[in-house]
């Protein structure tokens, strides 16, 4: 029924079928990876982070935290070479005033979400800071992450008038 042509064919594809299914040599090692061909996706980042300039005293960081993973992710504490003690703070009513308190359970950022830190909202507050913070300094930062990898990032030193924010002690 198969003309003999016919039969050539399909042998010849079975083949060619057979000789994909072996194993390639090894390619030759590409010259330069890009980085980020390789490495993986952080879940948490920030973006825009910054620091309240200031001579002494206290001071504040900003900036958006950025979640990439599919589960809710809560910081919990923070640490800075520029302060003896941070603390994750927010912005309330209470007393018919805003008062800057602690933000109990930390920041929570949702899952493939955002949380922002801005002045006269959540923010990262420095206390007893050692050294002056001039425009363009560069300040590290280490935000513990509960259950998971801490988060280090760079703030850029920033003057900010707006808000009425006064990071010093005595500010109600």
């Amino acid at each position: 029924m198969f003309s003999r042509h016919a039969l050539m064919l399909a042998a010849t594809g079975v083949a060619l079928l057979t000789a994909c299914g072996s194993p390639a040599p090894a390619p030759a090692a590409p010259s330069a990876a890009p980085a980020a061909a390789t490495a993986s996706v952080a879940k948490l980042t920030i973006t825009d982070p910054w620091v309240k300039t200031t001579k002494s005293g206290m001071t504040a960081a900003f900036g958006t935290l950025v979640n990439n993973g599919d589960a809710p992710i809560t910081i919990v504490s923070g640490t800075s070479p520029l302060s003896k003690a941070i603390e994750l703070h927010e912005v309330v009513e209470s007393g018919g005033k805003m008062v800057m308190r602690a933000k109990e359970g930390g920041f929570v950022v949702p899952a493939r979400g955002t949380h922002q830190l801005q002045p006269g909202g959540d923010h990262i507050m420095l206390m007893d800071v050692t050294e002056a913070v001039e425009p363009g300094a560069k300040i590290s930062f280490t935000l513990q992450v509960q259950g998971g990898q801490p988060l280090e990032f760079t703030a850029i030193g920033k003057d900010f008038a707006g808000g009425k924010e006064d990071y010093q002690p005595g500010h109600k």
